[in-house]
């Protein structure tokens, strides 16, 4: 039988549909045998390998008016809306505790995919020891453009994972996992557009570092060629796509702890309407399309 991934796409908030998919898949004891993560996918996609289900839920709720956590203030004073010192420190080893010894010893490859805006190239990263370095790594997947501060990690410039590799399906099938459940947080029909006004924002903001604005710029017909690509592999019998069913009303700094919750609930309930599908998938490698 063929060893089956799991790959999970960014959106900011809108990855709460993705917790609440993962929670569902941890509390069926729906196990897969690799995870690769993207952006908010790889931060919250980190608590599958922990067998964590609930915490991501938990720590966003709890502090998600805390300016502490994410705030224009934060963005203004240091570059960074999500807060370093307290996300990926205070909040992680303390405040809600991340349980890096699960993580370590569960044995299921985990990947982050961050961007080298240098050279202009997706860095996939395997950690297999979230503490210290690995963390960091998975900040730098989720550091957006303009929104946070290009994390320097082992000679790289590296920001969101999101502008050079945003489904990363490929990568997983050529590390041996050819069969994978592809969470989206888009609904399958959506296609991206050309943003040519954040192109030019991201040219004045990112001087520094002009490849950014050129991938970006580009970003929507590798978003697009990666979402047809996902489609002719569930054709084919070997991608599940679980996603919304329509755009959820969330935007991708989301403070709003009502939106944060019904997005998370989104999430269950297609993952529960899709139980048996996934476990068939899982088992045999024989989905169905979906209702």
């Amino acid at each position: 039988m063929q060893k089956t991934g799991l790959v999970l796409e960014g959106g900011g908030m809108r990855s709460m549909f993705t917790n609440g998919v993962l929670d569902v898949l941890m509390q069926e004891g729906i196990r897969l045998d690799a995870v690769v993560g993207v952006s908010a996918g790889a931060l919250f996609g980190c608590n599958y390998k922990s067998r964590q289900p609930g915490r991501a839920l938990c720590y966003n709720l709890r502090f998600t008016c805390d300016p502490r956590y994410m705030s224009w203030r934060s963005w203004f004073r240091t570059g960074d809306f999500v807060n370093v010192p307290f996300s990926y420190e205070t909040l992680p080893y303390h405040l809600d505790p991340f349980d890096f010894e699960t993580f370590r010893t569960n044995p299921i490859p985990f990947w982050s995919v961050s961007t080298d805006i240098i050279n202009a190239r997706p860095v996939y990263t395997r950690i297999d020891d979230a503490y210290g370095t690995g963390l960091q790594y998975m900040r730098a997947s989720a550091s957006m453009p303009v929104f946070a501060r290009p994390v320097h990690l082992d000679g790289q410039v590296l920001l969101d994972g999101g502008i050079s590799d945003s489904i990363p399906l490929r990568f997983l099938q050529d590390q041996g996992y050819r069969r994978c459940v592809v969470i989206l947080t888009q609904p399958p029909t959506y296609r991206k557009t050309r943003a040519r006004l954040v192109y030019w924002f991201l040219r004045l903001w990112c001087h520094r570092y002009p490849q950014v604005a050129r991938m970006m710029n580009i970003r929507h017909e590798m978003y697009n060629a990666q979402l047809d690509y996902v489609a002719r592999q569930a054709m084919e019998g070997n991608a599940l796509l679980i996603c919304p069913d329509r755009p959820l009303d969330i935007g991708r700094l989301e403070m709003n702890s009502q939106k944060i919750q019904s997005i998370y609930d989104a999430g269950r309930e297609k993952t529960l309407q899709m139980l048996d599908e996934i476990r068939r998938f899982v088992s045999d490698g024989q989905p169905r399309t979906s209702k």
